[in-house]
């Protein structure tokens, strides 16, 4: 499901939370909603809001630093990409199929970890004949001929480790999110809230609005951690065009 859905579907529950509140001051006896219980209610609720603010700090410090490190991830791919192209174009023009399956399985890497094209197959990334390890298994076929040839495939074998580690890391993180308890809980926590600030306060029109706008807010700071543990897709996507500018079609 996507984060949009969940976050709207979270602040609907919250909501609901708030009428379920309402309607148990309403039928609940006058002696079960006195001083003592409303000081117990009061005091719970302080207790489950400052767990519900910390876990969500915690998730979107935790989810920023995830996002932050898969972008500098990408960049580093498509930094250590263009100067793998470069080193095979000095190598010469035998390295020019080489350069030509980078490109697929660059493309490839691509539709996996961004999701492109309805991909699913997980065999594509692993494994000997897949494309990436036709371009490791190339770079030791080149031959090293004069030094500066060398030299060229050591810096090339150099460059294509880090991408490869990268690579993969990126495509199981791809596949990640925020674990299903830790969202239900939050939500149970937020929902209880909402129950309690309407079980001894009655309900008018500007705070049925009130509690809309906090439910929306609450809601918001779900779709921003959802949003930024799945990096990959959604409004806040990482962007594939670095990786797609780092190795440009080659010229015929």
């Amino acid at each position: 499901m996507q984060p949009i859905w969940i976050s709207l579907a979270a602040c609907g529950v919250m909501l609901l939370g708030a009428v379920i509140g309402a309607l148990l001051r309403r039928r609940l006896p006058d002696h079960h909603l006195d001083d003592h219980a409303r000081d117990i209610v009061r005091l719970g609720a302080g207790l489950v809001g400052t767990i519900a603010a910390l876990v969500l700090g915690l998730l979107i410090n935790s989810a920023s630093t995830i996002y932050e490190t898969q972008r500098t991830e990408v960049r580093q791919i498509a930094a250590n990409l263009i100067l793998l192209d470069a080193v095979l174009d000095q190598y010469g023009p035998e390295a020019k199929p080489l350069r030509s399956v980078l490109r697929e399985a660059v493309d490839q890497m691509i539709e996996r970890i961004w999701h492109e094209a309805g991909s699913t197959d997980n065999r594509a990334l692993y494994g000997s004949g897949t494309l990436a390890s036709q371009v490791y298994a190339g770079l030791h076929a080149l031959p090293g001929g004069t030094t500066v040839k060398s030299a060229l495939v050591a810096q090339a074998l150099q460059l294509a480790v880090p991408i490869s580690q990268a690579r993969l890391a990126l495509y199981e993180q791809s596949r990640s999110g925020l674990p299903l308890p830790i969202l239900v809980v939050l939500i149970f926590w937020l929902t209880v809230l909402f129950v309690s600030y309407c079980l001894f306060s009655p309900v008018n029109p500007t705070s049925a609005v009130a509690l809309g706008l906090v439910a929306l807010s609450a809601a918001a700071a779900l779709f921003l951690i959802l949003e930024m543990v799945e990096p990959f897709s959604g409004l806040m996507q990482i962007s594939s065009a670095p990786i797609r500018a780092a190795v440009p079609p080659l010229v015929p």
